[in-house]
């Protein structure tokens, strides 16, 4: 196996990513084998499908050995049966050399990605700074704001 700028690239990113910048990174590469397996099954080329069947199932493996049933809520076990019915489809596919088993895990795959793209990272507090040039803030309650207010 060659190393490249690109697997360079990714080892730094994936060294340097937060938590949730790691499942994306999953998802995506999830996403991009069972793609990757698709082109492959119209070609007819079998090793190759397999072999990207088999990634996409190793990432599915990993984020299900990620989940944290302790403080997941019920959100890990229903991510857990997901993980599960993907990899059963993705084993269905490679078995049958079908292609709607891939669309479906692809289309779960990209509703999950959405949902982790909208999870932001918790910021932290940054120590408030007082900056003289800032405009002060409109009132809340109801007051009529002056067009020319100062406050010298």
């Amino acid at each position: 196996m060659t190393y490249n700028a690109h697997d360079a690239y990714l080892e730094s990113r994936v060294l340097s990513a937060a938590p949730l910048e790691l499942v994306r990174l999953l998802y995506q590469t999830a996403t991009g084998a069972v793609r990757e397996a698709r082109r492959h099954l119209e070609a007819g080329k079998i090793v190759e499908r397999s072999r990207a069947i088999s990634k996409a199932g190793q990432v599915l493996l990993e984020l299900s050995a990620s989940l944290d049933f302790k403080n997941g809520g019920e959100i890990a076990p229903r991510l857990f049966q997901l993980y599960d019915y993907m990899l059963r489809r993705l084993t269905e596919a490679n078995f049958k050399q079908a292609d709607a088993p891939l669309a479906e895990v692809l289309g779960l795959l990209a509703t999950l990605s959405e949902a982790w793209d909208g999870i932001q990272e918790q910021p932290k507090p940054a120590a408030e700074t007082h900056q003289p040039w800032a405009q002060p803030p409109l009132p809340t309650d109801g007051a009529e704001c002056s067009t020319h207010s100062w406050n010298l």
